[in-house]
């Protein structure tokens, strides 16, 4: 319902790039750019400076902005309050999530609240933490799901539940016999870790070392891009791993994998982050508020 060129321009102004623009708008470059001209020839001035490498607004563009964001704060507070009095929930939610939470946490809370509310559109966007909190930063996403603490304080980060990690093997591995297991244990043993770069190999990486170990300590023999591509070959007897629990319950009930807890034990967060908007769309408010509820019964 709101201006459109005004919707293109204020996401432009406030990533200050038309490239993240169009990410977030789900739009091409050429067509936000065509958005802003057609704003800048409404008002017959420029509002960005173009150099090289970037933009900044011009002192038109300043005060274009400053209203902008009056106007949509406004429109959020109408929206909510007709949708409240309606009971609908409807629009469209970005959220972002690792893989880990992506793969075996939202399914069942996505599902669930797309039965209650069927109107409400989701996409999602899988990445790792940094990146998520990064397209939070930058209202990219509506609301991400990461696995790992958030130094930025300017956001909202709750905390979800923990995720325990545990030591996974064969059945019919030597260590089947044991329950637990120490990191320097586990070092003797082919070892089968997640790629650099991974959320879940960071955190195993700073454990280790909370143990006065290396990750290269450990006997790698094979390092893999994603949690189901470890399972199988743990399960084919190629070595051990770490792996949240949350990824292995279909495999424990199936008696495909063992798990063994590790020694001490080794847990992460997982959290909701979003901006610290007073207003939000009800539908966002609804997932929160589904979300802090599918935390709450799987919080053990």
């Amino acid at each position: 319902m709101a201006d459109r060129r005004l919707q293109v321009f204020h996401t432009v102004a406030r990533l200050l790039s038309f490239t993240k623009a169009a990410e977030a708008l789900h739009m091409t470059q050429p067509a936000v750019t065509f958005q802003v001209r057609q704003l800048e020839e409404y008002f017959n001035t420029r509002l960005f400076d173009r150099t090289h490498n970037r933009i900044t607004l011009t002192e038109v563009g300043e005060r274009v902005y400053e209203y902008a964001e009056k106007i949509f704060e406004h429109y959020s507070q109408m929206e909510n309050a007709v949708k409240e009095m309606t009971g609908d929930v409807n629009g469209v939610l970005m959220i972002g999530a690792s893989t880990t939470i992506a793969e075996y946490m939202l399914p069942t809370l996505l599902g669930d609240f797309k039965i209650k509310y069927p109107d409400v559109r989701i996409r999602l966007k899988v990445s790792n933490t940094d990146e998520i909190v990064s397209m939070v930063e930058n209202n990219i996403i509506d609301l991400g799901v990461v696995e790992a603490p958030v130094s930025n304080k300017s956001l909202a980060v709750e905390l979800c539940r923990l995720d325990e990690l545990v030591a996974i093997i064969s059945p019919d591995h030597p260590l089947s016999h044991k329950t637990e297991i120490t990191p320097k244990e586990l070092a003797e043993y082919p070892y089968i870790s997640r790629e650099e770069g991974s959320g879940t190999r960071e955190v195993i990486t700073e454990y280790l070392s909370s143990e006065s170990l290396s990750i290269y300590d450990m006997n790698i023999v094979m390092e893999l891009g994603s949690s189901e591509a470890i399972k199988g070959a743990v399960t084919s007897g190629m070595g051990v791993a770490i792996l949240s629990r949350a990824a292995i319950q279909k495999e424990l009930q199936l008696n495909t994998l063992k798990q063994l807890q590790l020694n001490p034990p080794l847990k992460r967060p997982f959290s909701f982050v979003h901006q610290k908007q007073k207003f939000r769309l009800r539908a966002m408010e609804e997932l929160l508020s589904f979300g802090r509820g599918y935390c709450t019964i799987h919080s053990k």
